[in-house]
């Protein structure tokens, strides 16, 4: 499977935590979306080996920043339904649901 795709929430969080980091330091944006691409890349090869948050969701890390990409496994595609930062309430991505 190697459809995917982001929620409009996911990635509002995806462009709010890339210009937080971006004007923390210069090209630290760019480090950050490398670290979610990569951990996309992740989810697609081995979708069921990340931590399960519940029945229908799943969480794979970055390695390099607090973050986690909150995901569902769908019959045709996966959805990434957060792109947590993981020093915030860790219950929160089931609101965006």
């Amino acid at each position: 499977m190697t459809r995917y795709r982001f929620t409009s929430s996911a990635l509002t969080e995806l462009r709010q935590a890339t210009l937080y980091y971006e004007q923390r330091e210069n090209g630290l944006g760019g480090t950050f979306l490398n670290e979610i691409e990569a951990a996309r890349n992740r989810i697609l090869q081995n979708p069921t080996a990340w931590h399960q948050l519940s029945e229908r969701t799943r969480r794979c890390r970055t390695h390099r920043f607090p973050f986690g990409l909150i995901y569902q496994i769908r019959t045709d595609e996966i959805l990434i339904v957060s792109v947590m930062d993981l020093r915030r309430d860790p219950e929160s991505w089931k609101r965006l649901l």
